[in-house]
This record gives C-alpha cells, structure tokens and sequence, in this order.
C-alpha cells in the first residue's frame, strides 16, 4: 500500500481513514444528513427494532461512530415467516467530522436516532496573555 512507504511516515491516521471509508459501502442502516443552518446539522439514522440500549454513539477525534448490538441469547423465534424482510442485525455506520463540529445531542424518536452536530461561534472575547518576565 502506498502508506508502507518510509515517506509517508505519520500517515496512519490517513490511512485508517481510508480504510473505512472503504469499507462503508454497506447501505445498512439507511440514513440521512441534513443542514438545519450553517452551523447546525442532523444526522437521522433508521434503527427500527433498536432501543438506546442497544446503539453506541462514540466520538474520537473527527470520528463519530455509531453502532448496534442485539443479543438475541435466550430468544426463541417460533414465528413462521412467508418474508423477513426488516433486518435486526448489529451494525457500525462511521462519519467523519469536519473541524469544529461537536455533536450536541442524541435522540430516540420512532424508530429514528437523531444526532445534532453543531459549530460553536467563534469567541469573540479578548484575552490578555500575560508576558513573564525571566531574567
């Protein structure tokens, strides 16, 4: 790969990201982005069957990662089903966050978990830096 060469030293973050943008071309869950303002998006995810229980929303770096487990130890399923067609399976859908984006809030409505991003406004505070005087 073109990151095992001795140039591209320090590059392990790039390359990892790499890696799983091309690992994310499973559909599964579907789910939308939307721009609420200039400083405010939403990301909807469709997790019908799911409950806060079961997801895990993880935020490392400009990394935002949002998985499902479901343990199904114990569940007998005695249903005869002519389809099955709504899939409960575990999944990891990742984002990259551009600089500044901090997720504000998670919330579980009808089927839909709903992750608030927003870009803090630039202070406009002045702050005086002290000088030390040495010697």
């Amino acid at each position: 790969m073109v990151f095992d060469s001795p140039y591209l030293l320090g590059f392990d973050d790039m390359r990892l990201l790499i890696e799983r943008i091309g690992r994310s071309h499973d559909n599964y869950p579907p789910y939308n982005v939307e721009s609420l303002s200039a400083d405010h998006f939403r990301i909807s995810i469709a997790v019908a069957g799911f409950t806060a229980e079961h997801l895990r929303i993880e935020v490392k770096g400009a990394h935002l990662t949002v998985s499902a487990t479901r343990d199904r130890t114990g569940e007998t399923d005695t249903r005869d089903y002519l389809h099955r067609g709504i899939a409960l399976r575990g999944f990891n859908r990742a984002f990259v966050l551009s600089d500044g984006l901090e997720v504000s809030k998670a919330s579980l409505a009808y089927g839909l978990l709903h992750i608030d991003l927003h870009r803090p406004k630039a202070s406009e505070e002045i702050k005086l830096i002290p000088i030390e005087v040495v010697g």
